[in-house]
């Protein structure tokens, strides 16, 4: 089998049917495949997608305490700006454009490790990377860890059902995933350690990162304002955390063909450009299916790109040495192009250094 194609670990229905098509399950089978995924008593290599929702049950109290002692607008507000525009935005900036697909570098590991705990820390490197590149491989196709036409709850679900890596990988494809995370600075299990957690991280690392960025957190708000203001800000990591797994149905049109033109370029997949995701993260999805390595996504001027306003922020006071932005080929192709609808063909890159 391709890499590719072995990379994740295949869920107990499959992802394809004997015919090619895509396995829809039904809402009892991925609920069961996801308790069966959580089960670390009945195997320990089940670490990674239990730790994903032991993140969720350890920011509910956060939430309880928050809404039933400390509620008010003001603190609502803040959350729901934090849940929705700081949390959102870093998610871009860190497991999306560099994590994942390497949009521009730091000048020292000092800057890259101060940007992975900008903000309170939910789930672990490895469950995002490594699946989004199965996701641009297989966008919409069988295979695609969160393909929208499986439905809401295919994607809600994705974190357990569908993206953890293999449990059974050779060295050499332990090897090419655990490259995958090489420049993200985590700390990577040797294939032994590998074959007995089941992961590219460490456990030991993953939790006790964790737990020291939380702590820190957690001080900083309360020295600001205090216990009401910390369990805001961790109420809004939760609200965002849950939130966040409906945008890859939402952001591939629900499983269905819903572009806009002039506004939506990518016709090869279901992927659109949204106004929420786009104005509150930068997240303008179709075009960065459309330039997957560009540190900036926002290329109408429309569409604002907060992330790419930090990257870019950042490259002039040289925390950033380089990225690529391929705004300039877009509007060469997609804005001045006379034809109505230009051939979608391999991006140019403009490297900045």
């Amino acid at each position: 089998m391709p890499f590719i194609d072995n990379v994740l670990q295949e869920p107990s229905y499959g992802w394809r049917t004997p015919s090619g098509d895509l396995v829809i399950p039904t809402n009892r089978q991925l609920f069961r495949e996801a308790f069966t995924r959580m089960n670390v008593f009945a195997d320990r290599k089940n670490w990674v997608p239990a730790a994903s929702w032991l993140m969720i049950l350890c920011l509910l109290p956060f939430a309880i305490i928050a809404f039933g002692r400390y509620f008010s607008l003001p603190l609502l507000g803040i959350g729901i700006l934090y849940g929705m525009v700081i949390m959102s935005t870093h998610a871009t900036i860190w497991f999306h454009r560099y994590c994942t697909h390497k949009a521009y570098t730091f000048s020292h590991p000092i800057w890259r490790f101060i940007t992975q705990n900008l903000v309170v820390k939910t789930f672990p490197e490895e469950i995002y990377v490594v699946s989004h590149h199965v996701h641009h491989a297989k966008s919409d196709q069988p295979g695609d860890p969160y393909n929208a036409r499986g439905g809401l709850f295919y994607c809600l679900l994705s974190d357990v059902n569908h993206q953890p890596i293999a449990k059974n990988l050779s060295e050499a494809d332990y090897g090419r995933v655990a490259g995958f995370l090489g420049h993200t600075g985590i700390q990577a299990n040797s294939y032994r350690s590998y074959l007995r957690w089941g992961s590219v991280g460490s456990p030991l690392y993953t939790f006790g990162l964790w737990a020291a960025n939380w702590a820190f957190w957690y001080t900083i708000f309360f020295l600001i304002g205090g216990h009401p203001l910390a369990c805001t800000m961790f109420t809004g990591a939760l609200f965002w955390y849950v939130v966040v797994r409906t945008f890859n149905y939402t952001g591939h049109g629900k499983g269905e063909e819903q572009h806009v033109d002039g506004v939506d370029f990518d016709r090869r997949n279901l992927s659109i450009n949204q106004w929420r995701p786009g104005l509150f993260a930068g997240e303008w999805h179709n075009n960065h299916h459309l330039y997957p390595s560009s540190a900036r996504a926002g290329f109408l001027p429309f569409q604002l790109d907060l992330a790419w306003l930090y990257i870019y922020g950042l490259s002039k006071v040289g925390m950033v040495s380089s990225y690529r932005d391929n705004k300039a080929d877009f509007v060469k192709k997609y804005v001045t192009a006379t034809n109505d609808q230009p051939a979608v063909d391999q991006p140019a890159v403009t490297q900045h250094s």
